[in-house]
């Protein structure tokens, strides 16, 4: 037999009230056969975050995973793409400053081959002539006693041309020599063209291969129209040279 105490109206049910209350309802589900149950939806909606202290995970589905990385691998693609054209760009202007580059020395070199070729190049003093006498010849004609150089055949006014590159010394009056031109040759010899009808250049002047530099005549001691050639070690007379061996030297079929 329990013993209650009654309740006024502040004060709480007694413990033991409660006990045989619970007690009583057990007994109950007991002897009917049937045990009650919570249902789970029920159960979860009262177990609460701030009861449990757990944090909901959210879980992606396989279809949304699929499309990140796919944008993820796109990205990365355009990103190897870009790279990819920047270091094409780049090789394409290093190629062509290289291009440039070799096109600037083989001009160079061209330009330099030409100027050697031109400073080389050594040419007949008159076109299709030949020597009418020769170096040495002895003759009372001469003040030394012998020829100081060669005459070419030319009848008055033919072109007489600069047999190299090189810049006039001397051009006026030479005496027995006439209307002469002296030309100092790039390689420091110097070249002498006698009895001209004309001169066409002047002291100071640079010239070619071939340029025309006078006319020829029979000028000064002369007995007849000719170009009276020499080669000299000095411009003065006197320091000649065998000019047919100069010549052939320089590459002059004469």
């Amino acid at each position: 037999m329990a013993f209650t105490c009654g309740t006024g109206k502040h004060r709480r049910p007694s413990r033991v009230h409660s006990t045989t209350t619970t007690a009583v309802g057990v007994a109950a589900l007991t002897t009917t056969g049937v045990i009650g149950t919570l249902a789970a939806p029920a159960f979860a909606a009262e177990a609460s975050v701030e009861q449990t202290g757990l944090t909901q995970a959210v879980t992606l589905g396989d279809s949304v995973a699929d499309q990140i990385d796919a944008q993820a691998f796109a990205q990365q693609r355009a990103a190897d793409e870009a790279a990819a054209r920047k270091q094409a760009e780049q090789l394409a202007r290093k190629h062509a400053a290289e291009q440039a580059a070799k096109s600037r020395e083989a001009k160079e070199r061209a330009a330099r081959e030409a100027e050697r070729k031109r400073l080389n190049t050594f040419v007949i003093p008159i076109t299709g002539s030949y020597v009418s006498t020769g170096y040495q010849a002895s003759s009372s004609l001469w003040s030394s006693g012998s020829h100081t150089g060669v005459d070419f055949h030319a009848a008055s006014g033919t072109s007489v041309h600069a047999v190299g590159s090189g810049t006039v010394v001397t051009a006026g009056w030479g005496g027995a020599y006439g209307n002469q031109v002296v030309i100092k040759m790039h390689d420091g010899t110097y070249t002498m063209y006698g009895h001209l009808s004309s001169i066409g250049v002047s002291v100071g002047q640079a010239v070619t291969p071939g340029q025309q530099i006078g006319l020829s005549g029979a000028t000064g001691n002369t007995t007849g129209p000719h170009l009276h050639f020499e080669a000299r070690t000095t411009a003065e007379y006197g320091s000649d040279i065998d000019p047919v061996a100069y010549l052939r030297s320089h590459g002059v079929n004469v």
